[in-house]
């Protein structure tokens, strides 16, 4: 039986929340899916609710994601893309919102190019703060629907290999995959050039691998992750051709395997890079559900925090 309400107000990062609260979103997501499949696929459970999606960095999928769930649940939404405001002219963090929150904002779901800025936000401000990405520091709701996109596909995460593979050191997604797939009692891996795996990654429970088809006979799922060239300030690897030979996933490895295992990427995906067309579009890969399954995530911790709101 999940808990019936969130421990936190906020949801900065996966560190911030237990096992009862995934599985409280869990099962809330699960009534949202049927919510996103019916002909109306709007409910007005938010509909006194303004959300304001702040990002301070470019994204395409995560707000076309928490845009949609917010839509779904009947909120007022407000966009702001930092690229075109003040910010821009030198206005500081707690200024910009500050402004935004005299228009009377309940919610805040921000993306920020560094790491811990949601946490800054939720101790100056009253709004309650969803982190949709703080630099290479945590990406939560990620992580929560691609560990919903396995209880999805096996039934269950308890007891699940899941490697993931690629750019660890520059990957929000990397450190909340790992936090939350440990919370629900699943085994993780991870799986990269010694150059692009962080030294201090053992020290949260994970087998390291540097050898793909090795990863790759171990685990259940494979988590993709492309490479992060806009975060690399120095060369890594010698090529992207090299790295695609090394650790690019294509169907003739796929089909050498002694198992069937699900291919998962959280987008967007650099095809011919860390995954071929071929593998993406293939019967094991789970890419499409992550995405149908991040809106009703998102819904699901949007109404969860709306709920216990002063």
């Amino acid at each position: 039986m999940a808990a019936e309400k969130l421990s936190t107000r906020h949801l900065l990062g996966i560190k911030d929340i237990n096992r009862d609260d995934i599985e409280l979103i869990f099962e809330t997501a699960d009534n949202f899916k049927d919510v996103i499949n019916r002909p109306i696929k709007r409910v007005p459970s938010l509909r006194d609710i303004t959300i304001a999606n702040i990002f301070f960095e470019n994204s395409t999928r995560t707000k076309l994601s928490f845009e949609l769930a917010e839509k779904r649940l009947s909120a007022d939404v407000v966009n702001f893309a930092a690229s075109s405001s003040s910010v821009s002219k030198g206005e500081t963090l707690i200024d910009t919102v500050n402004n935004i929150l005299a228009m009377k904002v309940d919610m805040v779901v921000m993306r920020h190019p560094y790491a811990g800025a949601g946490q800054f936000l939720s101790r100056h401000i009253k709004a309650q703060i969803v982190n949709a990405g703080d630099g290479a520091h945590e990406h939560p709701t990620q992580a929560l629907l691609d560990a919903f996109s396995i209880r999805q596909k096996l039934g269950s995460v308890a007891g699940k290999k899941v490697v993931i593979v690629g750019d660890i050191l520059h990957s929000r997604v990397a450190i909340s995959n790992i936090l939350c797939l440990q919370k629900l009692g699943a085994e993780v891996m991870v799986c990269g050039p010694t150059t692009l795996i962080p030294k201090y990654i053992s020290s949260l429970g994970v087998k390291v691998e540097h050898d793909l088809i090795k990863a790759l006979n171990w685990c259940d799922v494979a988590n993709m992750l492309r490479i992060q060239l806009e975060r690399q300030d120095i060369k890594y690897f010698p090529s992207l051709r090299e790295y695609a030979m090394m650790y690019g996933l294509n169907k003739q490895i796929l089909n050498s395997l002694d198992k069937e295992i699900i291919v998962m990427h959280p987008g967007p995906i650099n095809r011919g890079v860390e995954i071929t067309s071929d593998v993406a579009d293939s019967k094991q890969s789970i890419i499409l559900e992550q995405v149908e399954n991040g809106v009703a995530i998102r819904m699901a911790v949007l109404y969860l925090l709306a709920s216990q709101r002063d």
